[in-house]
């Protein structure tokens, strides 16, 4: 298989790859803000930068950064804490710097520390929340399922939970459905499921036009026929991207904020900017580690590179009025979908994301939330469709239970508590391994006893082999061989070292082989 080579060598497929990902990418920076109680322009600052300075920075090759739904609840608690938004930049700025500094640590080692099944569980998770936001808007049922802060039931009580609001938000808007927004989301998936076929492929048209494209234009003019032939069915107002638009260079210009670096003499901001680096690290080396297992090249990113790179674009952004970035799997997993090869594509996503909020923002209006969420829904279902379930179940429980424990948590809390606890789980069958596999203990056929230590015995072992030894018979004989170990913690040399002393207590003969106990000084303070 051979490897691009440079940042202009496959134009043909990442330039298509770029414009997805922007289509992608500018409902999710305005929809962010929104969510965070910021201004809509920030989102796409942080779009921007994320495309252009991160994306020319990073080393990873399909990772795309910008403003992150993982993030939206901080940011959110942040501003409402630090009262004005110009202060909060300045949380964001030194955020970046910490991000950096972590770089130049080499701190991004800890990237490669999540197993497989805890990523994966991460990617599903988020395929599941995507199907849940985006399905409300597939049915035109935008307003609730965007904006408002807290969806009540019928009693008044207000709902908590976001999976569970997501699934009321989905009964409201299937009783209070659009059926033009039905129309165009259904139409643009057709578009989209025919273009994926494989056996479409081979033709030139359906490689130069890319699906996404056509799906949005579509929906554009579909929603136009509407309003000449059948108004009924035509969507406006908040069913429709909604981008500041700007009459004069001034008022462009006045889109932009600039941290108020009063906010330094203020505690609070150090503890936001320690809170936003570390979370925004977490999240970005787990979207690049997620997007190298979708990389059909198999490239690993450079985390330390890419902290850095993360830490840069987050001081950009705070400097002119963004959101704090990170790499983002939604976008990441529509790029590598899409045929991306190099990370041109990211920039080309930026690049696109500027043009259109300087040049064309009137355009882009036209377009019906519908349509992109019929987009969302695909990239949802790849990412978290039947196949994966039915992969995790035949490794096993030992794959299966981290994968579905991730998962579950990260729709009854948020991403990182996911990860965390699907963490916690996966470590605990490490544990349960180490526990069970120090060593090889078997019945010779003299009835005899034989425990064969590994090549490292660590103190993760010295609960079991102690339960082995203290299980073990009266007037019984055992040999301990220590031939194939290379190093033994101290905690299991001292279990060892007082089975041995204490052996004649109970009449076991003991024959060590290749256990030596020269040097080691036993605690008798135990």
């Amino acid at each position: 298989m051979i490897t691009p080579k440079g940042l202009f060598s496959e134009l043909q497929s990442d330039a298509p790859a770029g414009l997805v990902v922007f289509l992608v990418a500018l409902p999710l920076c305005l929809g962010i803000a929104l969510a965070s109680g910021a201004p809509l322009f920030a989102g796409l600052i942080a779009g921007i930068v994320g495309g252009i300075v991160v994306g020319s920075l990073s080393g990873s090759p399909l990772s795309v950064s910008g403003p992150a739904a993982g993030l939206f609840a901080i940011v959110l608690g942040a501003i409402e804490l630090l009262k004005e938004f110009d202060i909060f930049l300045v949380a964001v700025v030194l955020a970046g710097a910490l991000q950096v500094l972590l770089g130049f640590a080499k701190a991004g080692i800890v990237g490669y520390y999540f197993p497989s099944a805890v990523i994966k569980g991460m990617l599903a998770g988020i395929g599941i929340t995507l199907i849940i936001t985006q399905f409300p808007h597939a049915l035109g049922y935008d307003l609730a399922a965007m904006e408002d802060e807290a969806i009540s039931l019928p009693s008044g009580k207000a709902l908590s939970n976001k999976f569970v609001e997501g699934l009321y938000v989905i009964w409201l808007a299937i009783n209070e459905y659009q059926l033009g927004a039905v129309i165009i989301a259904l139409a643009t998936m057709f578009i989209l499921l025919v273009w994926d076929n494989p056996k479409l492929k081979q033709f030139k048209f359906f490689k130069i036009i890319p699906g996404a494209l056509l799906a949005v234009i579509l929906g554009v003019l579909l929603n136009q026929a509407f309003a000449l032939f059948s108004p009924g069915l035509t969507l406006a107002d908040g069913h429709l991207i909604q981008l500041p638009v700007a009459k004069s260079p001034s008022e462009f210009a006045s889109f932009f904020t600039f941290p108020n670096f009063k906010g330094l003499a203020n505690f609070k901001v150090y503890e936001v900017a320690f809170t936003i680096a570390i979370i925004a690290s977490i999240e970005s080396l787990l979207s690049v580690e997620a997007t190298d297992k979708m990389d059909p090249y198999k490239r690993s990113t450079p985390t330390n590179q890419e902290l850095k790179a993360q830490g840069v674009g987050n001081m950009l952004s705070g400097l002119i009025g963004g959101l704090p970035i990170t790499a983002v799997i939604v976008r990441s997993s529509a790029n590598a979908n899409s045929g991306a090869k190099t990370k041109m594509s990211a920039i080309i996503h930026g690049v696109l994301l500027l043009v259109c909020a300087i040049f064309i923002p009137t355009v882009l209006n036209l377009i019906p939330k519908a349509g992109l969420a019929g987009l969302l829904l695909l990239v949802g279902y790849k990412l978290a469709n039947v196949s994966l379930f039915k992969e995790m179940y035949k490794l096993g429980i030992r794959q299966l239970v981290p994968f579905i424990v991730t998962i579950a948590v990260m729709l009854a809390t948020n991403l990182l508590v996911g990860v965390g606890v699907g963490m916690v789980v996966a470590f605990f069958y490490i544990l349960k391994d180490n526990y069970t596999t120090p060593y090889f203990f078997k019945t010779l056929d003299n009835g005899s006893f034989r425990l064969e230590l590994s090549e490292h015995v660590s103190f993760l072992n010295k609960g079991s082999i102690q339960l082995t030894l203290d299980g073990l018979a009266n007037h019984s004989h055992i040999v301990i061989d220590g031939s194939k170990t290379v190093q033994i913690d101290y905690d299991v040399q001292e279990v060892l070292y007082n089975f041995f002393e204490n052996a004649d207590q109970r009449n076991i003969k003991v024959e060590l082989l290749n256990v030596d106990f020269n040097g080691f000084i036993p605690n008798k303070g135990h």
